[in-house]
Parts: C-alpha cells; sequence; structure tokens
C-alpha cells in the first residue's frame, strides 16, 4: 500500500514536469514575428522571456545571474532568431558563430536578448549596404564603409562572444552605429521622426545629399538627386501628406529637394492648425483666419520672380491675402501648442516673486518625515564631494528650462535630488555613493523597545540609516566609499543619457531609465521597482476621511520587491490607515480638493494618485514623490532630457550649439521666430 503510493507520488511528479517542459516549450514556439514590426517583436520576446521566470543580463543583474538564467535567456534568444519573418535575415543570422546557440561549444555561447536585437539591426543594415544604388562620394569613403562591414562581420563570428555578453553587447552597439553612420545606408533608412517638423527632417536631408557627394541642383545630372528626393518624400511620417508630396513629385520629377521640402512643409503646416482647430487650442476670433491661411497653404505653387533670393516655386500670396498672412504670423505656432497646457497662468499669494528676493521656501505643517528626509540627503551629499553640485547643476537645470513646478504639473526639486541619487547609487560604475540606507548599522540591543522604536521608526514608517555624520566624512575622506573618479561633467553626461533614452548606454553596461515601466526607489538595492510590483500602474482618485487635529493619514504599503531589510514596524502602516471610502478611475485631474464632512472634527479629502512617471518616497514606501506629474508634465520633462542629452551628445560638432542652460523663456521667443521665418520660407519675399 506504501509502494503504491509512492508509485502513484512519482508517477504525479513525473506528469506535472512533463507538463512544464510542454509549457515551456510551446511559449517558445509561439515566439513567432508575423506582421509584426521589428520594435513590437522584441517586445513580445521580452515578454516571452518574463513569463518564463527569466531576465536578461544587465549590469545590475549580472552579479546573481545563473546557469538557469542563461539556458531560460538564451533558449529565449535562439526562439527569437528562429522567429524572424524575414528568411533571408533568419538565414544570415543563423550562420554566424555567434547565433549558433552550439551546446557542444568548447566556450561559453550566453547571449543577452538586447545583444541579439542589436545584431538583428545590424544585419539589416548590412543587407541594406548590399543592396545600395549610391554609393559613398569617394573611393576613400566607401573603402572606410566596406571596412565597417567587414568588421561586422568579423564581430559576429567571433569565438569568445559568450565570456563576456555585457562586453560583447557594447561592441555590438558600436559596431550598429558605425553602420548607422555610413551615409549611403542613412538614406535608405531616412525616416521624419514622428514628432519632427519638416525644417528638421529637410536639414538632415540635405546633409545627407551633401554627404554622399550631391547637390541641390536639378540642372547638375547627379544620380544622387533623384534618389534623394524619393526617399525624402517616402520617408515623410504622416500618410496623407506623404502620399501628396509623393503625387506632387511625379508630376515634377526635375525639382529641387528645397522646393519639395517647401511642399511638404505647407501641407505639415495647413496639418497642424487643423489638429489644433479640432482641439479647440485658438480662440473663436482667428479661427477664420486660420481657416482661410489652410485653403491657401493647400493651394498650388508657382515659380516666384527672378529677383526673389527664393527664386523657385512658392506659395503666392495675391494683394487680398497679404492682411491675412500678416495676422497669421502674430498667433502661436500649431506645433508648439498642446491641450495639456494651463490656459491660465497661477497667481498663488504665498509665493514669492520670480526675482529680487534671493529665497525660496516651502511651507510645512507637521512635516515630521520630512527632517527625515532632509537628513538623509544631507548624509549623501557627505559621502562624496562631487554630489552637493551635481545635484546643484540638475535642480539649476531644471528650473531655467522650466520643469520643476510641481503645482503646475511637472515634477518638485526634490524629486530631481532622488533622480540624481539614483544614478550615483545604483547606475554610475563604480558608485559613486553607497546606498546609506542598505548600510544602517545595528540597532543598539541595550535600547528598550519604546526606545527602539523612537529612534527607528516616525509615524509608523521605518527612518533608520546610517547617519553618522562624521563617521561618513571620515570614511569618504580616506577613499573608503568609492572607487568611481569620474569628473562631474562625465557623471552628468551619464545622468542625462541614462534619462533620455531607453536602450543600452553608451557605456555598455546597462540600458537607460523606463519610464513606462520602472519605479526609482533608493532604499531597494539595485534601485528599480516595477509599476506592477508597486501597483502604481494606474491613475486613482481616493477619497479619505481625517480628523481636523491629525496629520494626514497614509495608506497600506505596497508591495516591495528586494526591500532594504528593517525590522516590522508594530502595527504596520495598516494601524494608522483612514478609513477609505472610494477608489475610482475618475479621469478628472484635479490632484487634491478638500470637501467639508461632519462640522469640523472630520474632513473628506480627495488626492489624485498619478503614475506616470514613478518615484518611491524613501521612507513613505506608498508616496509618489512625482505623482504630481501630468502627462504633459511628463513629456516636457523627456522632451528637456532628450534635449539635453543631444546637446551633450553633439558638443563640439557644429559650430551654432545649442546652450544646455538656456532660460525655456527665451525657447518660447526663439520658436515664434522659427514660426515666422517658416512662414516666409513658404511664401518667399511677398510676405514681408
Amino acid at each position: 500500500m506504501v509502494g503504491d503510493s509512492k508509485i502513484n507520488s512519482n508517477t504525479a511528479t513525473t506528469s506535472n514536469e512533463g507538463q512544464c517542459i510542454d509549457q515551456y516549450q510551446a511559449l517558445l514556439d509561439e515566439l513567432k514575428q508575423g506582421a509584426k514590426s521589428l520594435p513590437s517583436y522584441y517586445g513580445a520576446a521580452k515578454k516571452a522571456l518574463r513569463k518564463l521566470g527569466g531576465k536578461d543580463i544587465t549590469n545590475s543583474t549580472a552579479a546573481n545571474f545563473g546557469e538557469e538564467d542563461f539556458r531560460i535567456l538564451n533558449d529565449v534568444c535562439k526562439a527569437f532568431v528562429d522567429g524572424l519573418a524575414d528568411d533571408t535575415l533568419r538565414t544570415r543570422l543563423k550562420g554566424y558563430t555567434s547565433l549558433a546557440f552550439d551546446q557542444q561549444a568548447a566556450v561559453p555561447n550566453n547571449r543577452s536578448i538586447f545583444g541579439v536585437m542589436a545584431q538583428i539591426e545590424g544585419e539589416k543594415l548590412v543587407m541594406a549596404c548590399e543592396s545600395r544604388t549610391i554609393l559613398e562620394r569617394n573611393d576613400h569613403c566607401e573603402h572606410l564603409a566596406r571596412n565597417r562591414v567587414v568588421h561586422w562581420r568579423e564581430l559576429q563570428n567571433r569565438p569568445n562572444f559568450g565570456l563576456d555578453p555585457l562586453g560583447y553587447n557594447k561592441e555590438l552597439l558600436s559596431a550598429t552605429e558605425y553602420l548607422k553612420k555610413i551615409p549611403s545606408i542613412g538614406l535608405l533608412l531616412l525616416e521624419q521622426g514622428q514628432y519632427e517638423s519638416a525644417s528638421s527632417y529637410h536639414n538632415r536631408t540635405l546633409r545627407l545629399l551633401t554627404d554622399l557627394g550631391g547637390n541641390d541642383l536639378p540642372s547638375s545630372q547627379s544620380p544622387v538627386l533623384p534618389v534623394v528626393l524619393r526617399q525624402y518624400s517616402q520617408g515623410i511620417y504622416d500618410f496623407g501628406i506623404r502620399a501628396q508630396v509623393s503625387d506632387w513629385l511625379r508630376t515634377n520629377p526635375s525639382t529641387s529637394l528645397r522646393v519639395l521640402a517647401r511642399r511638404h512643409k505647407s501641407l505639415q503646416l495647413a496639418r497642424e492648425f487643423e489638429k489644433a482647430l479640432e482641439k479647440g487650442l485658438y480662440s473663436t476670433e482667428v479661427a477664420n483666419d486660420i481657416q482661410g491661411y489652410i485653403e491657401l497653404l493647400r493651394g498650388p505653387m508657382t515659380r516666384s520672380n527672378p529677383e526673389d533670393v527664393h527664386y523657385d516655386s512658392i506659395l503666392p500670396i495675391a494683394p487680398d491675402q497679404q492682411a491675412l498672412v500678416a495676422r497669421i504670423r502674430e498667433i502661436s505656432d500649431p506645433s508648439r501648442m498642446s491641450p495639456n497646457l494651463p490656459r491660465d497662468p497661477y497667481r498663488d499669494k504665498l509665493e514669492f516673486p520670480n526675482s529680487g528676493i534671493g529665497v525660496q521656501c516651502d511651507i510645512n505643517f507637521s512635516a515630521q518625515l520630512a527632517l527625515h528626509n532632509t537628513r538623509l540627503l544631507r548624509c549623501y551629499s557627505l559621502t562624496d564631494p562631487r554630489v552637493r553640485p551635481l545635484v546643484l547643476f540638475v535642480k539649476h537645470w531644471a528650473k531655467v528650462r522650466g520643469i520643476n513646478t510641481s503645482y503646475r504639473g511637472t515634477l518638485s526639486s526634490y524629486g530631481y535630488v532622488l533622480m540624481v541619487l539614483h544614478y550615483l547609487i545604483n547606475v554610475a560604475q563604480p558608485f559613486v555613493c553607497p546606498n546609506l540606507q542598505a548600510m544602517a548599522p545595528p540597532v543598539d540591543p541595550h535600547l528598550r523597545p519604546e526606545q527602539v522604536e523612537n529612534t527607528t521608526v516616525c509615524q509608523g514608517r521605518y527612518i533608520w540609516f546610517w547617519k553618522d555624520e562624521d563617521e561618513i566624512q571620515a570614511a569618504a575622506k580616506q577613499g573608503g566609499l568609492t572607487q568611481n573618479r569620474e569628473s562631474i561633467g562625465h557623471l552628468l553626461r551619464g545622468f542625462f543619457e541614462y534619462y533620455a533614452q531607453g536602450n543600452m548606454m553608451s557605456s555598455g553596461h546597462m540600458r537607460g531609465f523606463d519610464w513606462g515601466r520602472d519605479v526609482i526607489s533608493l532604499r531597494t538595492r539595485g534601485g528599480i521597482l516595477s509599476k506592477q510590483t508597486k501597483g502604481w500602474t494606474g491613475a486613482k482618485t481616493v477619497l479619505e476621511v481625517q480628523s481636523a487635529d491629525k496629520p494626514p493619514a497614509v495608506e497600506p504599503e505596497m508591495p516591495q520587491a528586494n526591500p532594504v531589510p528593517g525590522p516590522e514596524v508594530q502595527g504596520g502602516s495598516n494601524s494608522t490607515t483612514a478609513p477609505q471610502l472610494q477608489q475610482s478611475q475618475d479621469p478628472d485631474p484635479t490632484a487634491a480638493s478638500r470637501v467639508p464632512h461632519d462640522r469640523g472634527k472630520h474632513e473628506v479629502k480627495e488626492i489624485r494618485h498619478r503614475y506616470l512617471f514613478a518615484i518611491e518616497d524613501p521612507f513613505e514606501l506608498d508616496h509618489n514623490v512625482a505623482r504630481t506629474v501630468t502627462h504633459n508634465g511628463i513629456v516636457s520633462i523627456r522632451d528637456e532630457f532628450r534635449r539635453a542629452w543631444r546637446i551633450i551628445r553633439n558638443a563640439g560638432k557644429h559650430p551654432n550649439q545649442e546652450d544646455l542652460l538656456q532660460n525655456a523663456s527665451l525657447d518660447v521667443q526663439a520658436e515664434h521666430t522659427s514660426f515666422v521665418e517658416l512662414i516666409d520660407e513658404i511664401h518667399g519675399r511677398q510676405s514681408t
């Protein structure tokens, strides 16, 4: 009887293991590109990796990456390549040593899903290079281009690629970028970005034309110009505008890039005006003028006066349209408008004047936790002399760029400080600052329970960290806290790159911040939690009952992933949570409002929790420091990080370098000047 039970148990175990293996293989077999774009397919591969209990190897995961992790990762990488829709691309990739996935190989063949994606993108570039109709401008440039392709192939067949997957990723990324910089390949990849202006697209195309040895003269008989014109029209982002510009090119084949771009600019400006009118962004007083101007923008182009500097095809202005165009020049650029911008400026009686005071402050009531937050930041500033100037620079940058006002939908200065600290603790290699919460010393065992609680807990929150300032300063002076010797400039470069893009950083050791999924968590080893883990996946409006004579209540703690361990707080945060009346997905953007309740003894506070951007407070683990960031706010913040990274990356490459710290108010003036210049470009000198 006992033997039969053991047999049945073993049979059941074997059956369960078989089912797991079948499910595992089924998930791998389902990974097919089909009609999906390559980025979408890459996302599906990462999702499959997570479903199988795996993860990609990055700088933050490498230390604990085991054989089982590599087995799952390698299986998904192989399935990712096997599932490619392009037969030729798949066959070429599988012919490389690094993508053969030979289990009998003498050296490890461990891969990264990010690295495999880089190989797919790079091989597509090589295939494009082989099918070029336009070569480089001269034999020397063509020789350099071919050498880059040879280097790419040698890199794919390197025998020891699996010994250091992260190092190999860095080399793949570098080689891919070199391929993209080949002008003839850049021409084949030419596309307008979703939010790129027609002027910017035109300028990029003109540089490619010049790099390929062409010129913008239809009479020159250059073979480059017709190909560039065709690629330009086919790469326009908007489908409707792309069709109109392509039709215009077919009826006007002997044209210049300048004229083709002018047609594009007029049609795109007309579409932008239409969108702005649909969203009600212009007053009714100017709506009729805009409608009339849209018709003008879509009208036929004609040859201008030979004496005009714009002597070629333009959109002429009839005498009776001069006044209309003059009024249009005074309104706002439709491409810069957004329905989420506040229509009326705030007028807060507690707000200091913009200038002449020299003081900034916050007014808080019963904010004991804020004192511990302040001390934590001070202790971090003592860990390394670079911390303070880095923080001050980023705060100043955010201020002059107009993205540091929480009650206007962006992020508070405190939020930017946490962003800097996260970079210095978890991203910079080697780290600049240690994690002070992880390094909290043991609590004195001779303290009574109430003394322990008074020392480590404040308002139900665990606030214990390494706070001995003398010890921190002494360790910092002896060089015992960090081995990082990078300059402030190099650290700033890495900081802006990390938050500007989500791909692998140029250092090759990890990817940039994922704004859609990641939560910055200073107290967590690695510094990142997922929004899903925290339960911060959608905006919520919460109504809470509060006593009028007590500090605001807190919510229950959210789930934690790999938190810095600390003693369990007596009663937990649940014991201090006020009764929750309602939680909804109401789209009302009100962040906080108060409704009288129970005649002075209690009140109902309506709180809007947004998770577009997520930064966990180091102590209030249920508090999102970035909850005030609106949709328009996160767009502005991310745009500014991308702008900063673009300026830093291109430093010294162009004579007219943008100013990283240019006041955002000057940008508004420059944008309007650019808008007026666009109108002049479309209509020629007649508009003046």
